[in-house]
């Protein structure tokens, strides 16, 4: 009798077991969803960094360049040799890298990473993408909010390639680029998720913050500083458990991707030219 309730009881368990494994073996190649987190603003979900871990951007960069200074007749030339290139294809490019919201700003690095990026296919690269614009553009705004630095736009009253936004931007102090520090996180992230696309991926970072110059609305100190601060959240993010989970999880994804041969979701070729026409 015990031994028959025994065999009873592991012909259970091994059906459990086989059940399982099934189970599994269904679910492989599909990307397991990273857990949902809540909004802090309408399309913009929490970062990683709680505000008081954040970098402090008035304690980390210079006042903005000072009248008279070297430094603001250079923002004030780049402003204008950038207004050249009003109504080309670099200005039109400068016109989408303005858009940060999802899943518009999801495939800005596609033909850097010669992969798509997509919610259904890469779903933590999707959402560490997300969540790092909060803190990158965060960190932005002590020095943004002490300063509230004019933009080009309101002192040589040029067009700006998302006139829509005229009215915020105006609300919005103009230093450091909250765009450029988001921008280069990014960049920098994705060149540890896929190292040997590394110079790709950081040029399109660096046009990621031009573009702000091009559309009329930074100057470029504005932009090298929300470099620096895009530098500065990426250093604090490496002390943060659920960020460094969430790359590990990106980087097998972007893996998986590439091994499928899938192409980028953007006219790359289209991009390049853009980005040959630039400043």
């Amino acid at each position: 009798m015990k031994t028959a309730n025994m065999i009873s009881r592991y012909s259970g368990m091994l059906a459990l077991a086989c059940m399982l494994a099934i189970t599994g073996c269904a679910e492989l190649g599909r990307p397991v969803r990273p857990a949902d987190v809540s909004e802090i603003h309408p399309g913009i979900l929490a970062g990683y960094l709680q505000p008081e871990t954040l970098p402090n951007s008035l304690a980390l960069i210079p006042p903005p360049p000072a009248e008279g200074s070297a430094a603001l007749a250079y923002d004030e030339e780049v402003s204008r040799k950038s207004l050249a290139l009003l109504g080309t294809p670099r200005w039109e490019m400068a016109a989408e890298d303005a858009k940060l919201m999802f899943p518009e700003a999801a495939n800005t690095f596609s033909c850097a990473l010669g992969i798509p990026i997509t919610e259904k296919d890469t779903p933590h690269l999707y959402m560490l993408l997300r969540r790092t614009l909060a803190d990158a553009g965060l960190c932005t705004y002590t020095a943004k909010n002490n300063y509230q630095r004019m933009r080009p736009f309101m002192v040589n009253d040029g067009p700006i390639c998302t006139p829509k936004e005229e009215e915020g931007l105006r609300k919005d102090g103009s230093y450091p680029s909250g765009h450029t520090a988001i921008g280069w996180a990014w960049a920098l992230i994705l060149t540890e998720i896929v190292p040997d696309r590394a110079d790709a991926i950081l040029a399109r970072g660096r046009a990621f913050g031009e573009s702000r110059n091009i559309c009329n609305v930074h100057w470029h100190s504005d932009v090298v500083e929300g470099r620096f601060m895009g530098s500065a959240a990426v250093a604090r993010l490496h002390a943060d458990p659920a960020f460094l989970e969430e790359m590990a999880a990106a980087k097998a994804e972007c893996a998986t991707l590439r091994a499928k041969g899938l192409e980028p979701a953007r006219d790359c070729e289209a991009e390049a030219e853009a980005l040959a026409g630039g400043l």
